[in-house]
């Protein structure tokens, strides 16, 4: 079969991508693997029948079989991309099987599978390298362990239909007999708090069992059984579900309370990653640390410097400290440290009489990069929310005019703090810088508007982060100005930065944006490959939140309590982090399931949660 394409599609959009073969399947020696396809209208149905065709037993794990599934998952220009492409969110819980892939554009039909025989219990990724971060690869579905006799046959079905979004989605797969709808209030919790897991099979059962423990049914109605867990020990927590001989799980993960987890790692930067008055340039710096090889490390390559995305360690810094100061506390050892970091960046990133933001120390600007610039500005905003210099407000509204007079309003900017800073520059009455922000604001506000989901390419050609930092800026210009046009903008801008996220039983994948460079291009294995978290997926939540904050709905602000929340298992109870979750099975045959050792960028997530605390 080289072609899915659903009748009511206005685009005719093949859901199947031309360079791999569909249902292509590798299995161990001395097993044959019979594929059959069958179509219904709309409806795909495939069959796998696995024959052990030896004189010996064939065990399998479950990287043992590999069968293609190719979906048009690949960043082309951002027109290609809104009508034919598609964000795939795979869940391979074993019985409960499933694939929910949506057009990235929003637009419906949208393609569900489901298995409807045998099982899954994960899944790999075969990239072509030559495309970088712009492929995500075919995935690699993997059928969970079996034992066959010799002569032995064994079968995988999935049948394939068009849904009309998440919601849509979900109700369809109830229309099939093995499928259990399994739901947690919460995926991250922090100790103390209770997550209900509604647990729904579609025919009913005399019981489900969790875990060991019956359970039984709680609403004749639905059908729905409730399992209460409570938060205690940190650490992931997976909750093994079996209904009427249907076994599948659910994901969860327990972390520490967030001013914990913040003082840990606020302590563990200024102890390990910040660089000593022996490391001359570097004085100050806060650097990448090994984890493995337990000690800070530089390289004057881009994502391995001393600017750029390191910035989010000075941010989650100032912010803690300034949450602790309201408490009454103070940290002579973290103040020091801050300071220490100020002086570096004052010295060695920018340019003081432009507001130029420099690549890396020395005042490296040989590498000219425009997404360094908001990072800078709102850590200058927050060291004025922590000590009251206006020198900090002068220095971060430099940069924000030195960014716009380069052409800032056609990029697409990650984390540009306009409202905070405009707020920040009424407290300290600096009316005239206040209104030329504003002036920048609209102008910016307007070019997205007219660009509409046309993006131009970044340094991706298409991906959540070019999308996010749209809704965002748009919904901060509704702010800043009241006008409609901007809200319903932001609006359009987030139905598409919503296709990014999954809604799989899994703390990995819950309300956690599709992203797959990042571990590479910041990660000391070097590996592509679906990164789940990755925490770049909470500008999810901060546009979730922005859009709560001006309408008030209750629904998109617990979307940003999970969107948020789903980054945190990026740090350890030691005060240690990681830069990415490498999710798959295998990505090219290399192992994956891992956090990569190099803590680098990742405290742009947890200073997210820090500032979004006092009203989450």
């Amino acid at each position: 079969m080289k072609q899915i394409v659903f009748s009511s599609d206005p685009y005719q959009m093949n859901w199947l991508r031309e360079d791999f073969t569909y249902c292509e399947t590798s299995c161990p020696d001395g097993m044959n693997c019979h594929v059959e396809h069958h179509r219904e209208g709309d409806l795909y149905r495939t069959d796998l029948t696995f024959l052990n065709a030896s004189k010996k037993p064939i065990y399998t794990h479950r990287n043992s079989i590999r069968i293609r599934f190719p979906m048009p998952d690949t960043y082309e220009s951002s027109d290609v991309c809104i009508s034919h492409r598609c964000n795939t969110h795979i869940f391979c819980g074993d019985d409960v099987s499933y694939v929910c892939a949506l057009r990235m554009g929003g637009e419906a039909p949208h393609l569900g599978m489901i298995v409807t025989q045998g099982s899954l219990s994960g899944y790999s990724v075969e990239r072509n390298l030559k495309q970088m971060s712009n492929d995500r690869g075919c995935f690699l579905l993997h059928p969970s362990p079996m034992r066959l006799a010799p002569g032995e046959e064994k079968k995988l079905s999935w049948t394939i239909f068009p849904h009309s979004g998440k919601e849509d989605f979900l109700e369809r797969l109830r229309t099939f007999d093995r499928y259990v709808d399994v739901r947690a209030e919460q995926y991250v919790l922090f100790p103390g708090e209770t997550a209900h897991i509604r647990i729904r099979p579609v025919k009913e059962v005399d019981h489900v069992t969790v875990n060991g423990r019956i359970l039984h049914r709680i609403s004749e109605a639905e059908n729905s059984y409730v399992y209460e867990f409570t938060a205690d020990t940190p650490g992931e927590q997976l909750i093994r579900i079996e209904a009427g001989g249907i076994h599948t799980w659910c994901r969860l993960f327990v972390q520490e309370s967030l001013e914990t987890l913040a003082d840990r790692r606020c302590h563990f930067i200024a102890q390990h990653q910040q660089a000593s008055e022996s490391e001359g340039g570097l004085s100050g710096a806060y650097l990448i640390y090994d984890n493995e090889e337990q000690h800070r490390f530089y390289d004057a390559e881009n994502d391995f410097n001393a600017g750029r995305e390191r910035a989010g360690m000075g941010l989650l810094m100032v912010k803690y400290l300034q949450m602790e100061k309201a408490k009454g506390r103070s940290h002579e050892d973290l103040s020091e440290s801050l300071q220490r970091y100020i002086t570096f960046v004052k010295r060695e990133l920018i340019l003081a009489d432009t507001g130029e933001v420099c690549n890396d120390f020395g005042l490296d600007n040989h590498f000219k990069r425009l997404y360094n610039f908001p990072w800078y500005c709102e850590f200058f905003t927050e060291c004025y929310r922590l000590d009251g210099s206006k020198e900090h407000l002068k220095t971060a509204f430099s940069i924000l005019e030195c960014y716009y007079q380069q052409g800032g309003d056609h990029f697409y900017p990650i984390e540009l703090p306009l409202r905070r800073l405009s707020d920040a520059l009424a407290d300290a009455g600096m009316v005239a810088e206040q209104k030329r922000l504003l002036s920048f604001c609209v102008q910016h506000a307007d070019t997205l508007l007219a660009a509409d989901v046309h993006y131009p390419p970044h340094e991706v050609n298409y991906e959540q982060s070019i999308v996010a930092p749209a809704a965002d800026l748009l919904f901060q210009a509704y702010l800043l100005t009241r006008e409609e046009k901007y809200l319903q903008g932001g609006i359009r801008q987030m139905k598409v930065l919503e296709q990014f996220t999954g809604i799989q039983p899994d703390y990995h994948l819950y309300e956690v944006a599709i992203r797959h460079w990042d571990g590479y291009w910041f990660g000391k294995r070097r590996m592509f490959g679906d990164t789940f978290p990755h925490y770049w997926s909470a500008l999810n939540g901060n546009v979730y939140l922005l859009y709560s904050e001006i309408t008030g709905n209750d629904a998109y602000r617990k979307k940003a309590e999970d969107s948020l929340r789903g980054v945190l298992s990026l740090f350890f109870d030691d005060g240690s982090a990681s830069c990415a979750y490498v999710f798959p099975d295998t990505v090219n045959n290399q192992r994956a399931g891992f956090y990569d050792p190099y803590a680098n960028d990742q405290d742009f997530g947890l200073y997210f949660a820090l500032r979004s605390s006092d009203v989450l």
